[in-house]
């Protein structure tokens, strides 16, 4: 596709009507020599008075009529003494009002601006001006003129103006020097500049192909792509092949390079099976930390032997309850124990023995506390127990340090303040999150850990919950038999069955689970829409917005997320009234949209019945209420938790009509449509069939292909994720 060509359009900023002070986005009035534009785009922190030269095209938008989108912005200091005195008054430098502004021009004239740059002692001629303000005026000015020329030196690769504001903050006057000769050093430091715009200017720069700081970050890139993609380290030569073909460096380079990232500490190297595995520093730590956490706990907590029999025996008399005998010895290790595994599929009875675990430690006057990954985790647990419990991170607590980098409060120093920690849907924890948990607990106290781990592995990086079962050297409880009860389910039943290599059963119109053949994408479509608007609605009375979930394998294609998700949108939810709509990357949000945010995000501030926190995580559901074009605003209700979100931060919001198998983790509803036709063959394996299934309640409708769902049973492939936790435990604890 032809690029269209950049128009410059050159004016004094007449008033700045919007501006984002965290990525830089603004809205403004320049006057363009008596005729006034309105200019949108990441131009940073601007003023009144300012001369801009913006790169950029006229676009017409529904609401708000022509705009001149910029995506390069020159700033030049006015010259004239009207556009300086505006400037000054604009409130830019901190201690010039609007009175003071006017003595200086006054004063000073065109020079104004150049007295207060060079000769700031002369400010002293101007009634108000003391010798120390006449200084702090002059430091502030060269503090505004240093990030504005490093904006106006980044604007030129077409970096936002929020990197700018990180590197002034962490290199001040020394910012622009130390990019010329490292632009890669963007990449780090919590600036973390993409990669290939880190590329960009190197190339502009004609920095090296082989420089040491470009295949450093290089390696760095690598390695943190992969923990996107699950990995918490990756084996050598794997690494080695990857930047070596990325960067088109020889072997000598990255392996000098490599061995300077190990020296330094930046990355650790570890051998597992006789291969040796590359680790960023963090998760290296994590992993190290946890295997030795473990390690203690696995020694604390011995088993007493103490026959818990007749503790259970009344326990069963006033709940009029018989426990399984695996029920029984999970009941009986977490109390003689306190330190356990507890796992099975759906309806072999995690929840019951849960509930008396909990039970009988209460009754010894022991403080239990129960966490889980997610807030649908969290609030599903409650409902089943009947006992309070909280995501990890509100468990831990939040904190911002002077810096402004998430932290939590809870750790080593200020452990939570319970006995016995119990953690659901453990298979959705990953390496960090367990790491922090692990060291906000005290040494005494006691953990019970339950989850699932044939269903997929966090969304995070690292494969927790089965690395610590496969390492052998943990006491596991798995629980296997399926209650009567739970036998009357066909969800059940059909999930256990494809859990073992079998096919389900697909033919039964008379329980829960069905299936509806459609060979082709348009029909499966458009009977997945019909299903979740009407038929389903109609004949079982659940609710399209409330109960019925649509879980799709893949992101991509017709029957992917984002297609399905502009189907059902265009069904559900057609019309924004008023142009109360707002389009990102995929998607046009509308209100009373369901949507999803798709990262952690620990500095949203959120309200809930007067109280209030900050956070909101991945995977957490919500439903936009209003969309304010005038303020740049959407605020979204996440269950009760209502937050402000600007345009700036679409890109962490998806639609939620439909979602990933990935992300319904820990999740249950009441109703689960599942799309599925051949095409993504990579995508299909059992434990996702198994987990998209286990993510139903009440109702389960598979739309689609016989063949794709006896394919996905055949397909045991596991999902593969390099860690070294297993190894770790099983080194650490011996036979």
């Amino acid at each position: 596709m032809e690029q269209k060509e950049l128009i410059k359009l050159k004016g004094v900023v007449e008033s700045v009507l919007f501006c984002n002070p965290d990525n830089g986005y603004t809205v403004l009035d320049l006057n363009t020599g008596g005729d006034y534009v309105t200019a949108v785009g990441l131009l940073g922190s601007v003023n009144e008075g300012e001369e801009l030269v913006l790169s950029g095209s006229y676009v017409t938008h529904a609401r708000f009529g022509v705009q001149f989108s910029a995506t390069v912005c020159e700033r030049i200091l006015p010259s004239d003494a009207g556009a300086i005195m505006k400037y000054l008054s604009s409130g830019v430098i901190k201690g010039i009002g609007k009175t003071l502004a006017k003595r200086i021009v006054d004063e000073f004239s065109e020079s104004a601006l150049d007295v207060i740059e060079r000769e700031p002692g002369l400010l002293v001629k101007v009634k108000g001006i003391t010798p120390k303000k006449a200084e702090e005026i002059g430091i502030e000015f060269k503090r505004i003129s240093g990030i504005r020329s490093l904006m106006i030196f980044l604007s030129q690769f077409e970096i936002m103006p929020s990197a700018a504001v990180g590197a002034w903050k962490r290199w001040g006057q020394y910012a622009i020097d130390i990019i010329r000769e490292n632009p890669y050093i963007l990449c780090e430091n919590g600036i973390e500049l993409e990669f290939g715009k880190a590329e960009v200017i190197a190339k502009k720069l004609e920095i090296p192909d082989d420089s040491e700081s470009r295949i450093k970050a290089g390696i760095i890139y690598v390695l943190t792509e992969n923990i996107n993609n699950g990995h918490t380290c990756l084996p050598y030569d794997r690494l080695k092949n990857t930047v070596i073909s990325l960067l088109g460096i020889n072997n000598g380079k990255y392996e000098h390079t490599l061995e300077t990232l190990i020296g330094d500490g930046s990355l650790y190297k570890y051998n597992k099976n006789n291969r040796d595995f590359v680790f960023l520093e963090e998760y290296f730590a994590a992993e190290s930390y946890i295997t030795g956490r473990l390690s203690v706990m696995n020694g604390c907590f011995k088993d007493t032997e103490f026959n818990y029999d007749n503790l259970i025996e009344v326990e069963e008399k006033t709940k009029d309850i018989t426990y399984a005998r695996q029920q029984r010895k999970a009941v009986s290790l977490a109390l003689s124990q306190g330190f356990i595994i507890l796992t099975g599929g759906p309806g072999t009875g995690k929840t019951t023995a849960l509930k008396a675990i909990i039970s009988l430690y209460e009754q010894r006057g022991m403080k239990v506390m129960i966490a889980a990954p997610t807030g649908k985790a969290a609030k599903r647990v409650s409902d089943l127990t009947g006992y309070d419990a909280r995501t990890i991170h509100r468990l831990l607590e939040v904190v911002f340090d002077n810096n402004g980098k998430p932290q939590f409060r809870h750790n080593e120093l200020e452990p939570v303040a319970c006995d016995v920690m119990i953690v659901d849907e453990m298979s959705m924890v990953d390496t960090l999150l367990f790491e922090s948990l692990l060291r906000a607990l005290r040494l005494s106290c006691r953990l019970i850990m339950v989850g699932d781990s044939d269903q997929l592995p966090s969304v995070g990086a690292g494969n927790i919950l089965k690395d610590m079962i496969d390492s052998g050297r943990l006491t596991v409880v798995h629980l296997t038999e399926i209650f009567r009860q739970a036998q009357k389910s066909c969800i059940i039943t059909n999930a256990h069955k494809i859990l073992n290599g079998n096919y389900p059963d697909m033919k039964r119109t008379d329980s829960d689970f069905f299936f509806i053949q459609r060979l082709d994408y348009n029909n499966a479509r458009q009977t997945v829409v019909d299903l979740f608007l009407n038929r389903i609605p109609k004949s079982y009375g659940f609710s399209s917005a409330d109960d019925i979930q649509i879980l799709c394998p893949s992101r991509k294609g017709s029957l992917g997320v984002i297609e399905m998700n502009k189907a059902l949108q265009e069904a559900v939810n057609p019309k924004a009234e008023n142009g109360r709509s707002v389009k990102s990357l995929y998607y046009t949000f509308k209100e009373n949209d369901k949507v999803m945010q798709i990262k952690n995000n620990y500095d949203i501030l959120w309200s809930k019945s007067g109280e209030g926190g900050t956070g909101i995580y991945n995977g957490d559901i919500g439903t936009i209420l209003t969309i304010s074009r005038a303020e740049n605003q959407i605020i979204i209700d996440f269950e009760g938790r209502i937050c402000e979100y600007s345009f700036e931060m679409l890109d962490q919001l998806e639609l939620a009509y439909a979602v990933t198998v990935h992300k319904s983790q820990g999740s249950e509803f009441n109703a689960v449509i599942i799309p599925l036709l051949p095409g993504y063959e990579k995508l299909y394996y059992r434990n996702l069939l198994y987990t998209a299934v286990t993510r139903a309640k009440k109702m389960l409708v598979i739309v689609g292909s016989q063949k794709a769902v006896f394919s996905m049973v055949d397909n045991n492939r596991r999902t593969l994720r390099y860690t070294c936790l297993r190894d770790m435990l099983e080194k650490e604890l011996g036979t």
